[in-house]
């Protein structure tokens, strides 16, 4: 059941954290955390999404903090996440990620190149070694003809799979096809998550892979329905959370990844900073599954401005009101 919008905003907090490095455009992730009879959670729907897609996030929110969820797990495996950075730096930040044997590499980033991308990706297989697994993450920005292209020129570096390299579902099923001699596999991340069916790509045969977060999905009990109805190789990642969004995912990981994979919740190593003094980073290339401890004291060093804070407990309100409808 939703809670009011007052036990909701009784012990909520917006917080603006900064990043090491620009991802997905972003250099401050805010979030909007708050305390529910389970423990911390997490509300942080992307500023541009609109209220209908943010209430995905609510319900994911309230499902962590008003429902005991079994850990199954100690820890998971988790990956490496590589910005659009130079190659000359791409030994420094691999070094936050201590025992991962898997990066995830972001390509097509805007301003770039494909050339770019290789070299980039290259010295991430350089510094890793040959033995590691390799992802490429181009966030749905490629046509299917540079997908082709760009592809052509990455499956050398051994790739384990190419993440959301086109953004429709057709584009994906046309690629998949036109690259099935490359023996790169296509994991789909946008097409589960921002879709209205997200098991619309399973259906179409268009990946190979589904990459699940959490909080898009509505929840660890949503998107544990979504991966067992969809029958593919499942990747939980993270949607830039804090460690209580981390926890969220780690929880969701222990219970529906696919063996042989590594999450996408090393995440919290992109924050200068973050919500707790224990934050999930990863440790022997693994994270743990648990609640994030939440620090008064990060609360306020990290706390969004007053107009900001305006800003998010609006949003609420106004989702609230969408899952209240529903």
């Amino acid at each position: 059941m939703l809670p009011d919008l007052a036990d909701l905003r009784s012990d909520a907090h917006v917080i603006a954290l900064p990043m090491r490095v620009r991802f997905r455009g972003i250099t401050v992730r805010e979030a909007l955390v708050l305390w529910g009879p389970a423990g911390w959670t997490e509300f942080s729907p992307f500023v541009e999404y609109d209220d209908t897609e943010a209430a995905a996030w609510l319900r994911a929110a309230v499902d962590f903090g008003w429902s005991e969820h079994d850990p199954a797990a100690d820890s998971v495996p988790v990956n490496a996440t590589v910005p659009a950075i130079a190659p000359d730096a791409v030994a420094d930040l691999l070094a936050r990620y201590p025992g991962c044997r898997t990066a995830k590499v972001k390509v097509a980033e805007p301003g770039t190149t494909i050339d770019d991308d290789v070299a980039r990706v290259a010295e991430v297989r350089r510094v890793m070694g040959p033995s590691a697994a390799v992802r490429v993450d181009a966030n749905g920005l490629w046509s299917v003809d540079q997908a082709v292209e760009a592809l052509e020129r990455l499956a050398p570096l051994d790739l384990q799979y190419a993440e959301q390299p086109c953004r429709t579902v057709p584009e994906l099923a046309r690629l998949r096809q036109r690259i099935a001699g490359l023996g790169v596999p296509i994991a789909a991340d946008e097409s589960v998550r921002r879709a209205s069916d997200p098991l619309a790509v399973a259906r179409a045969g268009a990946a190979d892979v589904l990459v699940v977060k959490a909080q898009p999905l509505g929840g660890i009990t949503a998107a544990q329905a979504v991966v067992a109805d969809a029958g593919l190789p499942c990747v939980v990642s993270s949607a830039l959370d804090t460690s209580v969004g981390l926890g969220m995912g780690a929880f969701l990981a222990a219970r529906a990844m696919s063996p042989g994979y590594a999450a996408g919740l090393g995440t919290a190593a992109m924050f200068t900073s973050d919500v707790t003094t224990t934050p999930l980073l990863p440790v022997g290339g693994r994270v743990p599954v648990r609640r994030a401890d939440v620090s008064p004291e990060l609360l306020d060093r990290n706390a969004a401005s007053p107009e900001r804070t305006d800003w998010w407990f609006r949003r609420l309100e106004r989702v609230h009101a969408v899952l209240a409808a529903a």
